[in-house]
Formats: structure tokens, sequence, C-alpha cells
């Protein structure tokens, strides 16, 4: 498919005039009135040059009948336009497309050729060939379009280019061409849910428990009464048995930062589309989206970062707001590599970007070692974290097609032995598997934060 959508001429193209402010007319000759005038011209003069008069009533048609077609000429051109779905579309969900094209002349257009480039992963119907309409005058005709959205991301619909003849097809309008309108496909989202409790809080309000104490409803133990101290907090079980009033202490509810952090220095694997097979970046997005929606409905703050070149970030936010930001801004996520060097990479992507009380959840191939490398930092700076495995199962990595079974059996364990070398650093990496495939390891991510550290 070519990157620009063209319409093969009726006639050729004009050469541009000298002075800026020409513009060509909207509407031009045709061949076909071409050869009329050629027809026409050549049976008057060999008519008159020989004397014979059937040669000039052989002219007669022609003549006639392209004065009868230009007897009302057009002076607009036609108007083309592309309508698509603005909707909240899912994966797999239905799409409805339609190009109209409108005549907003007095004569009607005998001929309309229209021709649509969609984007690859919108499957719609009748796209994919040309159509040949009729349009009649001061009225408009309009294509439907309808099919499914296989992928996220910003899809198009469009650009559409129409070419028309009219005045018996003596005259043809200069092609329309009109910019596709996009139609924004969010990821599907698997069921996520992880029951385990959050290693760290640093907010004011949520539903996870803090380790210091406040007004919450999670039971931290029995204390003498102190100035301040609400009547009804007072354990009265307590207080009668040792004759001083006591109370009972909790641990106030606070909510959490999760921070996902998206590793996007290349793209391995091929996108099959929501039915299909699955590539590290469609892996990545579905398991953000999952992860994202899960802790904004408990209330947490969530925000996101790549690990790329340009390091796009999403500032910490909670409530529904912050759930459609997050999945208009996993729409734009692109295989985004770094051509320089870990130091040179390091003074742009900075841990400043990487709150000290946050989860990080990293969503990683690891088939770069640069990326192994960023785990171990986090990791050593006392950050909370968590890998999150998306290579998908059987690949291999980019521009690797040639190699042969032994030279990616070898790949693949050098990779187990980066994720080993990782878990001994104190690096948790699980590859995603949906719903409940983080338990284990936030488990243990909370049980180390809640262990006392040496200072």
């Amino acid at each position: 498919m070519t990157d620009r959508l063209t319409l093969r001429h009726a006639v050729p193209q004009s050469a541009a005039a000298d002075s800026e402010s020409w513009s060509a007319p909207v509407w031009v000759p045709t061949r076909a009135l071409g050869r009329s005038v050629l027809l026409t011209g050549l049976f008057l003069l060999l008519g008159v040059a020989l004397g014979r008069v059937d040669l000039v009533l052989l002219a007669a048609p022609f003549a006639i009948g392209a004065a009868i077609g230009l007897r009302r000429m057009p002076r607009s051109a036609p108007e083309l336009a592309i309508t698509a779905d603005e909707e909240h579309i899912v994966e797999g969900g239905h799409v409805d497309a339609a190009v109209t094209v409108s005549n907003p002349d007095v004569i009607p257009y005998d001929l309309v050729v229209l021709r649509i480039r969609t984007s690859p992963w919108l499957k719609l119907e009748r796209a994919d060939r040309p159509f040949a309409i009729t349009v009649p005058r001061d009225g408009w005709y309009s294509v439907d379009l309808a099919g499914d959205a296989l992928r996220w991301g910003r899809q198009d619909v469009g650009p559409a280019a129409a070419r028309v003849a009219a005045c018996g097809g003596l005259l043809a309008c200069r092609p329309v061409v009109v910019s596709g309108q996009g139609v924004r496909v969010y990821p599907n989202t698997d069921p996520f849910n992880a029951t385990e409790a959050m290693p760290a809080a640093a907010g004011l309000v949520g539903n996870h428990r803090s380790r210091r104490p406040g007004e919450g409803g999670e039971l931290a133990g029995v204390r003498p009464f102190a100035p301040g101290d609400r009547l009804r907090r007072i354990d009265w079980r307590v207080s009668l048995r040792t004759r001083d009033l006591h109370v009972a202490s909790t641990l106030s509810d606070r909510d959490a930062e999760v921070l996902l952090l998206l590793d996007v220095l290349g793209e391995v694997g091929l996108s099959g589309g929501v039915a299909g097979s699955a590539s590290v970046l469609d892996t990545t997005v579905r398991a953000a989206a999952a992860i994202a929606e899960h802790y904004l409905q408990r209330g947490d703050r969530v925000s996101l970062l790549e690990y790329g070149a340009t390091a796009r970030r999403l500032r910490p936010a909670t409530g529904r707001r912050q759930y459609l930001t997050v999945l208009e801004w996993l729409l734009d996520v692109r295989p985004d590599p770094v051509e320089v060097s870990e130091d040179d990479y390091q003074n742009v992507f900075g841990m400043h970007h990487v709150s000290s009380d946050a989860l990080v959840m990293v969503l990683t191939p690891l088939v770069d070692p640069r990326s192994a490398d960023m785990l171990a930092q986090l990791t050593q700076s006392g950050r909370y974290v968590v890998a999150v495995d998306t290579l998908p199962a059987g690949a291999a990595p980019a521009n690797r097609d040639q190699w042969t079974p032994l030279a990616t059996r070898l790949w693949r364990i050098e990779r187990e032995n980066v994720l080993g070398r990782l878990r001994e650093h104190g690096v948790p990496v699980v590859a995603w598997a949906g719903a409940g495939s983080l338990d284990l390891v936030l488990r243990d991510v909370a049980r180390l934060a809640s262990a006392p550290r040496g200072h």
C-alpha cells in the first residue's frame, strides 16, 4: 500500500503557471471531449478541402453532441466528507464509518469514482475496492463502511479521494482528497485483581493499611487514654480490668502510588490483533490498562512512565478521569529505541521521576541489557519494584529471524540467566498472566517492606 492515495487523471496535468496567484480550474475537459473536437475539425477540414458534403454531415453528430453536453456546465467542485465513530471502542468492537459525496451544483454527476484507504487494523466491509456511483444535482450519496476494530491504537478511516465526471463524460473534476478520520480503539483489558496489601502508602486517604497510627479500620493495639482521644475509642473491657481508661489504637487507611514503567526500547513478536498473537507492546499496553483500572478503582494514585528515548510521563492522580487519561496515554505507545549510551540515557531518564514510596511495576520483555540494569538500579535505590515479563511465548528478538534453532536456544538460556541474577538481587520477576498473576510477588514485596530496615 502506497503512502499517498492517488487517482489517475483523465487528462494530463497542465503545466504550472509562472504567476503564484494562478490556480487550475476545478473542471477540465476529458479525452472524450478532445476526441470529439478533433474529429469534428478533421471532418470539416476534409469536407471543405475535398468538396464532399458527406464528410461535413459526419462531423455534425460530434459537434451537436458536444454542444448538447456542454449546454450547462458545472461551476463548483464536489464535497467529500468522512464520518466515523467517536464513542468508546474497545478491541474487537464494532466500528461504523461512512464516506459522503455531496453535489452542490445544478447538474448531476454522471460518474463518481471513490477510493478510500483505511488502517489495516480496521476490518471494514467494501473498503478494499473503489466505488462507482452517481449523484443527482443538489444531492448526496453515502457509502457505509462497517466493520470491527482488531487492535488498540489511533486508527484512521481515510484518506479518501473522489474523481467526478459530468456533462456526458466531457468534463471531469480534478481529484478531491479529504484527510482521514481518526478512530480511538482502546485496549481490551483482562480482568485483574490483586488481593495483597500495598508495600507503602504516602497519601492521606485510601483503602490500604498504613504502618502509621491514625484513624482507620485496622486495629493496631490498646494503649492508655490520652488527651484528645475520642470516647468511642475507649476499650471498656480492658479499662474495667485495669481500673484505668484504655483506648483501641488503629492504623490509618492511606492511599498508595503505583507507577507503571513501560519498557518501549523495542518491539518483539508479531501482533495478530485481539484474536491473534500478541506482541510485546500488545501485552504491555493491555496489562498496563488492567493494572491501572484495578488500582484506580481502589482509590490509589496511578502514574505512567516510558523507558525510552522520549521518556513520556503521566503524572499521578486518582479517579475515573485519570483512568480515561491513562487509556488516552496508552494509545500513543510506540517502540522508542535509544541510540545513546547508558550513561547519557540515565541523564535523560533519571531516578527523580520515580517516587521513593511508590510501587513500581516495570513491564518489560527483558531483551535489552539496559532494562536489566534499570531494574537493578531501582532496587538498589530502595524502591519497591515488581518486574512483569511481557515477552510472548515462543518470541525471539527483532531482526533475528535468520537465527538457527541452536542460536535461539542459547539466547533463551542467556535470558533465563539474566532473570535468575535479577531474582538474586531482590528483583521479583513474574510473567503476566492476567488475574491474580501478581499476588505472590506483591505478597513478598509487602513482607519485605514491613520488615525493619537497617540504618
